[in-house]
């Protein structure tokens, strides 16, 4: 489908640059991914879907969910008509992002333990040659004065970008304007960044979201599973949102066949536990880029490359391989690994 390769990453701060190349990390594996527009991304998968037998119902909203002795039912009504549908299976796997439908349906939501954080973003036309800007990294700038402001810029390969700043609900809610208006005045926080933007245009609409990080009682339940997003959302940092909603699948997919076919799961054991070192790596790497540890120890200029190839897997995705010392105890480990640098 022509996805945009990505072989790592740049980070911006003042006059420092820094490079992660994926080739360069810890853990085996492939060493490149896809930077992907998620409506053409998740249109492909919906469609593949759908060539092995899936029904997809566009535009319904899911109104209730019933568990019964043998079966889940679900009603929907459709959003431009308010025709009602009624949906029953064996098992019901929430795939619904952000709308979180099981969660608010039955009650799981949990506060979240990071602090209420807001994001702006929008696609520009980057109007950058191929000298000018390495389409194949992401680049994760952080605001010269502001170590808790920081931006994305995602090259895709059709001259377009992703563009987004994340930071706390009070840092934009002061700045006056539109969220264009926002968007760009906080670009102009990181001078390198800054200059990569100068020909860019602001063509599309800049979406705002807030208090977007998540947590659920139980990421699982009776005939249900929750999947990304829909369960624990930490962050837009190393983009563990896809990575996440994928790795959950991958789990899940083959345990609902075995539990329809009659065998017996252990949902704690082989979803939950094993999803969970993963998101408890991004949270721990989350948690330390907002103290300033990861930031430390992602700019440093003389770092140690053992060390950088142990975070070099974990921006890669490589978030569940537990022979890289960063995946077990992250939180203590990079602590101390940035308490023993400086920039």
């Amino acid at each position: 489908h022509n996805f945009q390769i990505k072989n790592g990453a740049h980070f911006f701060h003042k006059d420092i640059k820094t490079s992660f190349n994926f080739s360069e990390k810890f853990s085996e594996g492939p060493s490149t991914t896809y930077q992907v527009k998620r409506s053409q991304f998740d249109k492909v998968l919906a469609d593949t879907a759908k060539g092995y037998g899936a029904n997809y119902y566009y535009k319904h909203e899911v109104k209730s969910v019933t568990f019964n002795n043998d079966k889940v039912q679900l009603n929907a009504t459709h959003l431009d008509d308010n025709t009602s549908i009624d949906f029953s299976g064996k098992f019901i796997l929430d795939g619904s992002g952000f709308g979180r439908v099981l969660p608010r349906l039955l009650d799981l939501n949990l506060p979240s333990d990071f602090p209420s954080r807001q994001s702006i973003f929008c696609h520009v036309k980057d109007n950058l040659k191929a000298n000018e800007f390495e389409r194949e990294k992401i680049i994760i700038a952080v605001h010269d004065e502001n170590p808790e402001v920081w931006f994305w810029f995602i090259g895709f390969n059709d001259g377009t970008s992703s563009l987004g700043v994340v930071c706390e609900d009070k840092f934009i809610d002061q700045l006056p304007g539109s969220n264009q208006d926002k968007l760009k005045k906080l670009v102009s926080g990181n001078k390198q960044l800054h200059q990569l933007l100068t020909k860019a245009d602001y063509n599309n609409k800049c979406h705002l979201i807030t208090s977007y990080a998540s947590k659920v009682k139980s990421a699982y339940g009776d005939r249900f599973a929750l999947l990304g997003n829909a369960g624990e959302f930490l962050d837009p940092i190393f983009s563990s949102g896809v990575t996440i909603a994928l790795r959950s699948a991958t789990l899940a997919a083959p345990l609902v066949a075995k539990q329809i076919s009659g065998e017996d799961v252990n949902w704690e054991e082989e979803f939950s536990k094993p999803l969970y070192i993963g998101i408890n790596t991004f949270k721990a790497y989350v948690s330390s880029w907002y103290k300033g540890e990861l930031q430390k120890i992602v700019l440093a200029q003389k770092p140690d490359s053992k060390v950088k190839r142990m975070v070099c897997s974990v921006l890669a995705g490589y978030s569940w391989d537990e022979t890289n010392p960063l995946v077990l105890k992250p939180k203590r480990r990079l602590t101390a690994i940035a308490e023993s640098l400086s920039l």
